[in-house]
């Protein structure tokens, strides 16, 4: 099954990974079939779980409870960029080639 130009191109925005290469593409499409397999898993009359723990008998919760810290205003002393008080994170670190470039690559590959 062979991945279209857009899903790529979704994909690697989404990720932050560059699928240009061969070796990345074929990988992507492995995982793909992989994952199609789960269609094949007849699920009907089968509740989702609400955790995977759920078969134990007891969880317990803790409070969340601050022992140390309070120190936020010196934390985001470090940040580059921030908004109110999240630190922002920098935009993905590859250069995404244009769509053309990619799909002159997958017709090639």
């Amino acid at each position: 099954q062979k991945v279209s130009v857009e899903v790529l191109d979704h994909l690697e925005h989404l990720a932050l990974v560059d699928f240009r290469d061969s070796e990345g593409v074929e990988r992507l499409q492995k995982a793909i079939q992989f994952a199609d397999q789960l269609h094949e898993v007849n699920t009907d009359g089968v509740e989702p779980m609400d955790s995977v723990l759920e078969d134990r008998w007891c969880l317990y919760l803790r409070e969340d409870d601050v022992t140390e810290g309070n120190c936020t205003k010196q934390l985001l002393e470090n940040a580059r960029e921030k908004v109110e008080e999240y630190f922002v994170a920098p935009p993905g670190n590859i250069p995404l080639p244009k769509l053309e470039e990619r799909e002159a690559f997958l017709q090639g590959s």
